[in-house]
């Protein structure tokens, strides 16, 4: 059965779509079958892997509210072993369709848990916000991953996120687990973002990944061309640093099943 990790960052503009994107796209060239589900209604990551939110047929949504199963929705992306489950600006109105439904906390796992048997590994891009469809994904997922750009307000909405993740355990979701700390948009030339890695890594310890991602101009231009940023400029320092995550990961576990 596939693992599912949520991306998860109540803050905006942290990088969690890119590496919702490029953790996933590094997964798949690494040879497996992964399943990127875009949660959230500005379909970034959707449109990072060259889908059109505006023409993409039924999605994420219809899964959510309609009950239309998952496998039916479901495009193969540019990238062999990576699939996409879409999204479109229609999701934002399953926030206020399922505050009705009956285990409106559970309506995402039960989607995924049709389809998860067919992948490795299901990679959750949640939105920027707390909300009902963030809650849903972290009730379906076996563990979250937290970007956290490496700024001056980061550890304040980190302990807030942790805090909520907490609440989701305790209500919700007992086997929800840290995946990781990702510290993203690191520069090493700038003194505040070297001290915030510092606090970070010192706060959580084991629980940061040691790789960081770094502030990169090809990150940033890579969506625009609806490409992983491997398939935009695989030499980039963020091209590297992702692959160099997705090793990580895999190894992280490896080592958690022993």
């Amino acid at each position: 059965m596939g693992r599912i990790i949520a991306v998860a960052n109540q803050k905006g503009g942290v990088g969690k779509t890119t590496t919702s994107v490029n953790l996933s796209a590094s997964l798949a060239m690494a040879d497996h079958s992964v399943l990127l589900a875009d949660v959230d209604p500005q379909a970034n990551a959707t449109s990072g892997l060259g889908f059109d939110a505006l023409m993409v047929g039924r999605t994420v949504y219809d899964c959510l509210t309609r009950g239309v199963p998952a496998k039916e929705v479901i495009q193969a992306s540019p990238v062999p072993r990576l699939s996409v489950l879409p999204s479109s600006a229609d999701l934002a109105g399953a926030e206020v369709e399922l505050v009705t439904v009956p285990g409106r906390e559970t309506v995402l796992k039960s989607v995924l848990q049709e389809i998860q048997d067919h992948y490795e590994y299901l990679i959750l891009d949640c939105p920027p916000a707390l909300g009902l469809l963030t809650i849903n994904a972290l009730v379906a997922a076996s563990s979250v991953l937290v970007p956290v750009q490496c700024e001056y307000y980061a550890m304040e909405g980190l302990g807030r996120l942790l805090a909520n993740v907490r609440r989701v355990q305790e209500s919700f979701n007992p086997a929800l687990e840290l995946e990781g700390i990702l510290l993203t948009m690191y520069d090493s030339r700038n003194t505040l973002s070297r001290q915030v890695a510092e606090e970070i890594r010192g706060h959580f310890k084991a629980k940061v990944f040691e790789i960081s991602i770094p502030r990169n101009v090809t990150l940033a231009e890579a969506p625009s061309y609806g490409r992983p940023v491997m398939l935009y400029n695989a030499a980039s320092a963020g091209s590297q640093a992702y692959i160099d995550l997705a090793k990580e990961f895999l190894n992280h576990g490896e080592k958690s099943a022993r």
